[in-house]
C-alpha cells in the first residue's frame, strides 16, 4: 500500500491550530504516517510513570511531548502560518510551497 503524502516533514516549524496547546509554536520531532500523527517539540507534554530499573533504579514520573494530529498542525515559514501546495519545479520535481506567499519552501 502507497503511503500519502504529507504537508508536515520531521524538521518543520509548526503552529498548533486547536486544542489544549493552540497558538504554540515549535519543532516537530517524529511524525507517525500510519495514524497521521506528529510529537512537537514542547507541546502537549505528557506524564509518563517509569517503574525502577537497572537503568533508572528511582523511577519516578518522566514528562514527555505527546503526539497530535497532522490537521491541528500548520506550517510556519518564514514567520507566518501557511498551508500548502505542491507543485512541479523547472526540474520536474514535485516541491511544496506556501500558498499565503507562493514561496518555494526548501528543506
Amino acid at each position: 500500500m502507497m503511503q500519502k503524502k504529507l504537508h508536515i516533514k520531521v524538521g518543520d516549524t509548526v503552529r498548533i491550530n486547536s486544542g489544549e496547546s493552540k497558538g504554540q509554536e515549535g519543532k516537530v520531532l517524529a511524525v507517525d504516517r500510519e495514524k497521521m500523527r506528529a510529537v512537537v517539540e514542547g507541546v502537549n507534554i505528557i506524564k509518563k510513570h517509569v517503574k525502577p530499573s537497572a537503568s533508572n533504579p528511582q523511577g519516578g514520573i518522566e514528562e514527555k511531548p505527546g503526539s497530535i494530529h497532522l490537521s491541528n498542525l500548520m506550517l510556519v515559514f518564514k514567520g507566518v502560518a501557511s498551508r500548502l501546495g505542491r507543485k512541479l519545479d523547472d526540474k520536474g520535481k514535485l516541491v511544496r510551497y506556501s500558498k499565503k506567499s507562493g514561496e518555494v519552501i526548501k528543506q
